[in-house]
C-alpha cells in the first residue's frame, strides 16, 4: 500500500465531476490527450488568390466573409490546404470551425483573410463531408479511483458508467493546476494497471472529447515542468505556436498576489510584438511577469485595468520598441474584413483605463 500512496503523490491528472465538484479519481498519465481534432473541409470554387499562396498561411486563423454582408463571417482555425481536384481552379481548406460555422444554407462567394491581409476570393464554396471515423478513446493510466467511481464500476450498468460532463484537470511538476479539458463521456472499459497495486487503467469514450493539437504538445510539455521563469520564452515562436502558448497563459489560474498599488511603473519589451498574440503576451508579462495574463483582447484588457489582475490604475507603462507593434499591427482587418489599427486601439484602451503609455 505504501507503493500505491507513492504513485498517488505523483498524480498529475484529476478527473472531476463538474456538476458536484467531486473527484472521480487521479491518475499518472493519459493516452489520447493529444491528437488531431475533428476538422472541417471546404472547397473554394473559382479561387482567386492575392499575392500570398496558401502555402504561406498554413496554420493561420482565417476568416471567411460572405458576399451578403447581412450574414456574419466565420472563423477557421489552424488552416491547412489539400490538393484540389486537377484543373478545378479551386482551393481545398481544412481547419477547425469556430462554434458558429458558415451561415446555414449559404454557398455563394466568400472573401478570405487572416486578420493581417486579404488572402483571396472565390465565387462559391462547398462543404466536403469527412469520412466517418471512430473517435480514439481517452485512457487514464494508473488511476486511483475515488469511492464514487468504485461504486459505479461495481454496478456495471450503462447508467452507472455514464460520467456525463467531467473535467480533466492537469497539474505541473509542482502540483499547480495549469490546464483543464472538458469532456462529456462514459466508461468504456477498465482493467488493473501495471502502474501499481489498486490502480486501474480507465478507458473513456472519446466521441465528445476534443484533443489538444499535436503541434501544441511541445509547449504543453514545457509548461508541465512549471510556468516560464524568464520573460520572452514565447518570442521565437510563430503565430500558430504563440496562439497555443497564449491558450496556456489564459487557462492557467492567476497567481495569488494582491494588486499593485496605484502609481506603479511597468516596462513592456516590444521587440517581438509582431502579431496580435504577441501583443497580449508581451503586455501580460509586463504587468504580471513571465507567463502572466492581462487580457486576450481589447475588451479583456479593459476589464483587467479595472483591478483584480495584479494592477491598480493609474499607472505608467514604458513601451520599448513600440515601432515594431506600430509597423505590424496598424493595418489589421476586423472579422468582416474592414481595416482597423490594433496598435492605436490598444493605446486608447490603456489610456482610458488609466495607464499612461510612453515610448522608448
Amino acid at each position: 500500500m505504501q507503493q500505491n500512496r507513492g504513485h498517488r503523490e505523483q498524480a498529475r491528472y484529476a478527473l472531476i465531476d463538474t456538476a458536484s465538484g467531486h473527484s472521480w479519481g487521479v491518475c499518472l498519465a493519459v493516452d489520447g490527450l493529444f491528437g488531431e481534432p475533428p476538422r472541417e473541409t471546404y472547397e473554394l470554387l473559382g479561387w482567386q488568390p492575392e499575392e500570398i499562396e496558401p502555402e504561406g498561411w498554413i496554420g493561420d486563423r482565417v476568416w471567411l466573409v460572405p458576399r451578403d454582408e447581412t450574414l456574419g463571417p466565420w472563423l477557421l482555425e489552424d488552416v491547412n490546404s489539400l490538393e484540389p481536384p486537377a484543373g478545378s481552379g479551386s482551393l481545398v481548406l481544412t481547419g477547425l470551425d469556430d462554434h458558429e460555422g458558415p451561415p446555414e444554407g449559404y454557398r455563394e462567394a466568400v472573401r478570405v483573410h487572416n486578420e493581417y491581409r486579404p488572402l483571396g476570393v472565390c465565387r462559391e464554396f462547398a462543404r466536403i463531408l469527412p469520412a466517418e471515423r471512430a473517435a480514439a478513446p481517452l485512457v487514464l493510466r494508473g488511476l486511483a479511483p475515488g469511492d464514487r467511481l468504485r461504486r459505479a464500476l461495481a454496478q456495471g450498468t450503462r447508467r452507472a458508467a455514464s460520467l456525463e460532463e467531467a473535467a480533466l484537470e492537469i497539474r505541473d511538476d509542482s502540483g499547480e493546476p495549469f490546464a483543464t479539458r472538458l469532456l462529456w463521456t462514459s466508461v468504456s472499459a477498465w482493467r488493473s494497471s501495471s502502474h501499481g497495486t489498486d490502480l486501474i487503467d480507465l478507458e473513456l469514450d472519446g466521441q465528445h472529447f476534443t484533443p489538444v493539437p499535436e503541434h501544441a504538445r511541445p509547449l504543453w510539455q514545457q509548461w508541465m515542468n512549471g510556468p516560464p521563469r524568464t520573460p520572452g520564452a514565447w518570442a521565437g515562436l510563430g503565430t500558430r505556436q504563440r496562439l497555443a502558448w497564449f491558450d496556456l497563459v489564459r487557462e492557467r489560474p492567476p497567481r495569488a498576489h494582491p494588486d499593485r498599488p496605484a502609481g506603479h511603473s511597468y516596462e513592456l519589451d516590444g521587440r517581438h510584438v509582431t502579431d496580435a498574440p504577441g501583443l497580449y503576451l508581451a503586455l501580460g508579462e509586463a504587468i504580471n511577469g513571465p507567463g502572466g495574463y492581462f487580457g486576450t483582447c481589447l475588451a479583456a484588457i479593459d476589464d483587467c485595468l479595472r483591478g483584480a489582475f495584479g494592477h491598480t490604475s493609474p499607472a505608467t507603462l514604458l513601451w520599448h520598441n513600440s515601432t515594431t507593434a506600430r509597423e505590424h499591427l496598424s493595418r489589421m482587418l476586423t472579422p468582416g474584413g474592414r481595416p482597423y489599427d490594433l496598435f492605436a486601439e490598444a493605446l486608447s484602451t490603456l489610456a482610458e483605463g488609466g495607464m499612461h503609455v510612453t515610448s522608448a
